[in-house]
């Protein structure tokens, strides 16, 4: 923890990057392993959910069993303490992986969701948005005997669930247009808004240094900033269990639980400025 204080004191304004380590006190589990590796079934990929009507049936109804887990996790102690850190001055922008909306809900400001948010659903055809918890409702009305279903979830708020008819499924339309309601999530296979990339790639060069919490990085739209941090001189800091995909560019590498480590930072912070 000496390394990671020293790290913070020398590096005021901070570029942090989130990743869903981070979330996993909030009962939300991690995509990978240790190691890494992704665990579980894959994800859907954008094309297969817009070219196939039984793709979309399976995604949401896996999606009504599984986003309930997602929509009552509350935001946990690394959420706060992330918070405590910008208020006390140190983040210059706070960038996250997750679609769980945990940030902003701990109070942090003008989070840059990466991935989109999952509490949100989009119209394809005429660009509606819609609140998650109100599709659910609809979702649950049109499929009474898919609602109270369980099965175990990963952090985009689907579960890992294969041996139902999903043919007998009812999809919910846009209420307004009667089109394609999609989550308003980067699927796999789907680009990162480039406005959004922009935006952190801007808070990442004002910032002295970067630090990533709970992120394996192993998905390009997180590590490019690994990337970019790297070439432009900036050192990065990670908090993070297990292996990850810029472990050979960091400076400083705590093995701990986000949770752990930034407490313990902010009480470091903390300690040193009383003693000032």
């Amino acid at each position: 923890m000496n390394d990671l204080f020293d790290f913070v004191e020398r590096h005021p304004r901070l570029f942090v990057l989130s990743g869903a380590g981070i979330s996993t006190d909030s009962g939300i589990p991690c995509y990978r392993d240790r190691e890494g590796q992704r665990t579980g079934r894959s994800p859907i990929l954008l094309q297969e959910f817009l070219n196939s009507d039984h793709a979309r049936r399976r995604y949401w109804a896996r999606s009504l069993i599984g986003w309930p887990v997602v929509a009552g996790a509350e935001p946990n102690a690394a959420h706060h303490a992330v918070r405590a850190l910008a208020s006390r001055g140190r983040i210059a922008r706070l960038v996250t992986q997750n679609v769980d909306g945990l940030h902003t809900r701990a109070g942090n400001a003008d989070v840059i969701e990466l991935h989109g948010n999952i509490g949100r659903v989009r119209c394809l055809d005429c660009g509606a948005q819609h609140p998650r918890a109100a599709v659910q409702r609809m979702l649950e009305a049109a499929n009474p005997a898919f609602a109270g279903l369980t099965a175990p979830a990963v952090p985009d708020g689907d579960a890992q669930i294969e041996d139902l008819d999903f043919a007998a499924f009812d999809v919910p339309a846009c209420q307004l247009c009667g089109g394609v309601l999609k989550p308003d999530v980067v699927f796999f296979g789907e680009s990162v808004p480039r406005a959004l990339v922009d935006d952190a790639a801007r808070a990442l060069e004002a910032a002295d240094a970067m630090l990533v919490l709970g992120s394996s990085l192993m998905v390009y739209s997180g590590y490019r900033f690994a990337e970019w941090a790297h070439r432009a001189g900036k050192p990065i800091a990670a908090i993070n269990i297990g292996r990850t995909r810029a472990d050979a560019l960091f400076a400083v590498k705590a093995e701990q639980p986000c949770a752990a480590a930034l407490g313990a930072l902010i009480e470091r912070l903390d300690a040193r400025e009383l003693a000032r």
